[in-house]
């Protein structure tokens, strides 16, 4: 049974992507606009939407950054003058350094968390208003926060990244029990390991790396089929599902030895 309504034909929705200048969210937005969605790119980068626009005729770029919460507001207002509707705000915006205990940098950890979580909240800030007037006159849309498996439990590395990827996931299923009734769909994405910019860090070897298409194939997936967790790739997020619930000695001891950290 599917938790949200279902979106069973992409042409002519009105999509936003923020966070998708690189990675899952550029692969999303170009699966999305082949499929006939009317596709809104944001990130800090105009240079990189620039380029997106020019290769996605009909897309549209609207530079922003997420801590400002007065450019995410604006940009909210110019979709809505321009098209009409939003059916569909992807927040995919997010940044990872590696980080541990015994090298903790309070200012990397404050920066992961205000572009990885505080940004969201902005964006709920400049989306909700509309989304539940869209849903009054019995057009509701669908709001999706792109977090990670690594919110699922502590991981070694993850200690700015992992928090803010918990918070979404928590934020999420709240908004969920909130806005259901209302019609306004709402979703969670949590990948593993997905080859962007951002896991390009890593310096051990990632079990069940996929590519950022795969990644927003699977997306759309959860989104067509009604989904409220979209998670891949399943062989790899099972078996984290399974190891959070096992008691915390096993964790911690089981992380300890697949990852030697």
């Amino acid at each position: 049974m599917s938790l949200n309504p279902r979106i069973s034909d992409w042409t002519g929705q009105v999509v936003w992507l923020v966070g998708a200048s690189t990675g899952i969210g550029r692969a999303t937005a170009s699966l999305l606009h082949e499929r006939g969605a009317r596709v809104i790119v944001s990130a800090r980068s105009a240079d990189m939407l620039d380029g997106f626009v020019r290769v996605h005729p009909g897309s549209q770029a609207l530079p922003l950054d997420v801590t400002d919460r007065e450019s995410l507001a604006a940009a909210a207002q110019r979709i809505v003058a321009d098209q009409g509707r939003i059916d569909l705000v992807v927040y995919s915006a997010g940044v990872f350094k590696p980080m541990r205990a015994t090298a903790f940098d309070l200012d990397e950890a404050l920066r992961q968390l205000n572009i990885n979580y505080v940004g969201a909240l902005n964006l709920l800030a400049a989306v909700l208003p509309q989304l539940l007037r869209q849903a009054e006159a019995g057009q509701p849309g669908h709001l999706s926060l792109v977090s990670s498996v690594t919110g699922y439990r502590g991981l070694p590395t993850a200690l700015g990244y992992g928090p803010t990827k918990a918070a979404l996931i928590n934020l999420a299923e709240t908004l969920y029990l909130d806005l259901n009734a209302k019609g306004i769909g709402v979703s969670v994405v949590n990948p593993g390991y997905v080859d962007t910019p951002a896991t390009a860090q890593n310096d051990y070897q990632m079990p069940a790396l996929i590519g950022a298409d795969e990644a927003a194939k699977e997306m759309a997936r959860g989104w067509e089929r009604g989904e409220f967790e979209i998670h891949f790739p399943k062989r790899f997020t099972r078996a984290l599902k399974l190891a959070s619930l096992i008691g915390d000695r096993l964790y911690f001891a089981g992380v300890h030895r697949v990852t030697g950290l």
